[in-house]
């Protein structure tokens, strides 16, 4: 892979904790806190205390539904009568779509030509336009920036949004209060927005919480570019896991993990099928790769874990039947 240093960096205003807490009085209007359910079949097979926030139960079945909320009620009625913009591999674009629908506003969403069907399909339900633009996620994230600003509309990046961090951290602040010994929490990284918000709301409540963000080894540009502190471009990413398959590190979530995550575990392809497996058998529920890479993470890291309670975030569900047919037919469970 091709590995490109950048020099963007980031001087706008950092979500604090505080922030979280204003978030939640919105989201919790229009969504009810999703279940963080203690497995003990998970539990004994890991080695320690097991509990699965099932994000993938949210309506659109990720986590990102809390940050799309949370942003599109504090744009003003000039914005909102513009119209949304924002590129998406699927659950990004689901949350502005959903936002955008609860709001009346009309949400444009560039996708990657191959996009995840069942993504798409549910976007175009929430009447979002949706529009296939190039072959890779970056190429269409550029596209849809460039067009947002021709027609004059509110263009929302995938990552560099402080409302979003803030919307999706009110996951690990539900987490937390109902689960306030955690001692460690595994977040699967694509932009990296779901384990700001773990690092900002999970660390801010608990100084002892560990937060482990999870990439696939295919997409490691968050790994590479915290490792190095320096912000990269690699691609393209080479994985299934469309909702983790990212090829470029932004500046807003890299200053915040750069000083918070405590490690960044890289998982591979076959890992994140069998932990979907897993799942299903030892929880019944049902996620797509990028769902399955926290426990793919905690996995690698249970000998140093053991014993101790630990959080799996379940960020996503929604997983294709010819994804779930390879995953049964190539892996067995943990």
């Amino acid at each position: 892979m091709q590995h490109v240093e950048q020099q963007e960096v980031w001087f706008g205003p950092v979500p604090t904790l505080a922030d979280v807490f204003q978030a939640r009085n919105v989201v919790r209007q229009y969504l009810q806190p999703t279940p963080a359910i203690e497995s003990p079949v998970l539990s004994e097979r890991m080695g320690c205390r097991v509990v699965v926030k099932c994000e993938n139960l949210q309506p659109i079945g990720a986590f990102k539904i809390r940050g799309g909320i949370y942003l599109l009620s504090t744009l003003s009625d000039r914005e909102r009568a513009a119209g949304v913009v924002a590129a998406s591999t699927g659950n990004h674009g689901q949350s502005i779509a959903y936002a955008a629908r609860l709001f009346g506003v009309h949400a444009t969403i560039f996708v990657p030509n191959g996009a995840n069907p069942l993504k798409v399909a549910a976007m175009e339900r929430l009447g979002a336009d949706v529009r296939f633009a190039c072959d890779e996620f970056n190429d269409c994230h550029d596209e849809a920036g460039h067009w947002a600003e021709a027609e004059g509309k509110y263009f929302i990046h995938s990552a560099n949004v402080p409302q979003l961090i803030a919307g999706v951290g009110t996951s690990t602040l539900e987490l937390m209060e109902e689960h306030p010994d955690l001692e460690a929490v595994f977040v699967p990284i694509g932009g990296g927005s779901g384990a700001c918000g773990a690092c900002i709301a999970g660390k801010g409540i608990s100084d002892r919480l560990k937060v482990y963000g999870v990439q696939a080894e295919g997409a490691p540009v968050v790994y590479e570019s915290w490792r190095e502190r320096t912000l990269k471009k690699i691609g393209p990413a080479k994985t299934f896991a469309e909702g983790i398959a990212t090829s470029e590190a932004f500046s807003l979530p890299a200053k915040i993990l750069w000083d918070q995550v405590d490690d960044i575990v890289l998982v591979s392809d076959s890992n994140l099928r069998r932990s979907i497996v897993t799942l299903l058998e030892t929880t019944r529920m049902v996620v797509e790769g990028a769902g399955a890479a926290g426990l793919a993470g905690l996995h690698q890291r249970r000998d140093e874990l053991q014993g101790k309670k630990v959080a799996v975030v379940l960020s996503g569900g929604n997983l294709t039947l010819e994804t779930l047919e390879k995953a049964l037919a190539e892996e067995r469970p943990w």
